[in-house]
């Protein structure tokens, strides 16, 4: 399930997409200042999907947040700790997909968005560096965001939250240990914690660990589900893509 087409349906956004789940289970408030690379995209001015400000005009975020829509349809918040109010609004004058994002299989799910004008960094306003390699098993990372508190909730908040995850390795996270198998790619990465996960909401927002962007909210089996962690695009092994068209 992607992470945010509930989310989508709750403000009549009509986007003919698989369910993802994108929202911060068993996180805590936090705030912009603490995360400046946050953002939000919007369309018609409710939250639908995150994003990580990586130059002073480029968003990082999730290719499937990015199906059936138009950039003219979409502006960025940025500075904010909340979703729906402060900070800096920019409208988007283009996006690209990855070329090889399958909407079947979730690979390759990122994607780069053009603000119509550089914005001016601040502390609440700041980029964010790509991963050059994926951080080890068991490396803390942290996932923010404005997704639903719980899964299938039909309400998201509207205070920044915050989580830690664990990163389990491709291997692992493909092992018998958990239920995906086969489903996990190599351009995905996974983070776990028992109990707690992104949710709907979430996607296309940053999996930071040593203040570099490692993941991009992806999908999962609902949210925060025994034995199914948290799947994110792996940032390192798309970095060249990113770093070609930004």
């Amino acid at each position: 399930m992607l992470r945010f087409a509930l989310v989508l349906a709750l403000f009549g956004c009509a986007l003919a997409v698989p369910e993802l789940d994108g929202k911060i289970v068993g996180g805590t408030a936090t705030t912009i200042q603490n995360h400046p690379y946050q953002v939000s995209l919007q369309k018609n001015g409710n939250h639908f999907c995150g994003g990580s400000l990586y130059r002073t005009n480029v968003v990082v975020t999730a290719a499937h947040c990015l199906q059936n829509i138009a950039a003219s349809q979409i502006t960025v918040r940025l500075g904010s700790t909340s979703r729906t109010s402060g900070g800096v609004v920019k409208t988007v004058s283009s996006f690209k997909n990855h070329p090889s994002y399958s909407g079947s299989t979730h690979a390759y799910d990122i994607a780069i968005v053009r603000l119509s004008s550089a914005v001016a960094t601040s502390s609440t306003i700041k980029t964010l560096a790509l991963a050059t390699s994926a951080p080890a098993a068991g490396t803390s990372a942290v996932v923010t965001g404005w997704g639903t508190t719980k899964e299938g909730a039909s309400t998201l908040p509207t205070t920044l939250q915050q989580l830690t995850v664990k990163i389990v390795s491709r291997a692992q996270c493909a092992s018998g240990t958990y239920g995906y198998g086969s489903q996990i790619k190599a351009t995905m990465i996974c983070g776990y914690n028992a109990g707690k996960d992104s949710c709907q909401g979430d996607s296309g927002g940053p999996l930071v660990a040593g203040g570099r962007l490692v993941g991009v909210v992806s999908w999962g089996y609902g949210c925060a589900r025994v034995g199914y962690p948290g799947v994110y695009a792996d940032v390192a092994d798309l970095r060249s893509w990113v770093e070609a068209n930004a």
